[in-house]
């Protein structure tokens, strides 16, 4: 199959998902999420893949939504395909928690929006000391999506979620292996060699044991998801057409501060 916006091979039992957008920080467009999609749906049928990594090209993992489409969507008021993109980034880190198979992601440079709550959703992360979490809904007049406050909660604790999306500051690698969302830290230039090592591990672990377990952590964490998601995808969809929204892209494309409420 031929992708557009990512790279998909498997070798060695790994499947590896590549985030191919550098020239736009790797952000989500309509085309790319349903690429990952399908690459992830490609990664758990296939009986030679034991393991799914996902990492990305070029010195940012992604800043998330694609600023260039949010910009264009605003100025051609076309919000709708932006509710699109909430709808599928929603399923990714569904699909990523749902997985039977260790989902490892790779990261280096900024993390942020969607790709962040992917972060969460996925069951390894490994970062370099460039890495960077930030919760940047807020800085568009938006809120989590990807899962986002369901994932985050479950995470950081109730207290420190509300802190990160409602502040959108930027939480560093070594503060989010305190954390307890990224597993292990390294310096840039080990990164490829540390994840290496780390999936090496895990395809030569216990298959049936890591399905078990992540179903049981399913059950005892993450049953209520289908009933946050209709609320999640109905709030991102309101907040996407507010005048808010508007402004924050607007002031981003510009490089000013926001000034929300004003209308």
């Amino acid at each position: 199959m031929t992708f557009t916006t990512i790279l998909y091979e498997v070798a060695n039992g790994v499947g590896t998902l590549t985030f191919n957008r550098p020239e736009v920080s790797n952000g989500f467009n309509v085309t790319m999420c349903n690429e990952i999609l399908t690459a992830i749906e490609l990664a758990a049928a296939d009986e030679i893949v034991r393991v799914l990594l996902i990492n990305a090209v070029g010195k940012v993992f992604s800043i998330g939504g694609d600023l260039t489409e949010m910009k264009r969507a605003v100025e051609e008021n076309d919000q709708q395909s932006l509710v699109e993109i909430a709808e599928l980034v929603m399923k990714i880190s569904f699909a990523m928690k749902r997985m039977p198979k260790p989902v490892v992601i790779s990261t280096d440079g900024a993390v942020a929006g969607a790709a962040f709550n992917m972060v969460l959703a996925a069951d390894l992360c490994i970062s370099s000391t460039n890495s960077r979490f930030i919760q940047a809904f807020v800085n568009v007049g938006l809120a989590p999506d990807a899962g986002g406050m369901f994932l985050l909660t479950r995470s950081v604790g109730i207290n420190r979620a509300m802190q990160l999306a409602m502040t959108g500051e930027a939480v560093t690698a070594d503060k989010a292996k305190e954390y307890g969302f990224v597993y292990k830290v390294c310096e840039p230039e080990a990164l490829e060699k540390q994840t290496s090592r780390l999936v090496t591990r895990l395809v030569k672990g216990p298959e049936l044991s890591y399905k078990a377990m992540k179903e049981m952590m399913w059950a005892s964490f993450f049953s209520g998801w289908e009933e946050y998601v209709e609320l999640e995808v109905q709030l991102q969809s309101t907040l996407g057409f507010s005048e808010d929204f508007k402004e924050g892209v607007c002031a981003f494309a510009e490089r000013r501060r926001p000034n929300f409420g004003a209308n």
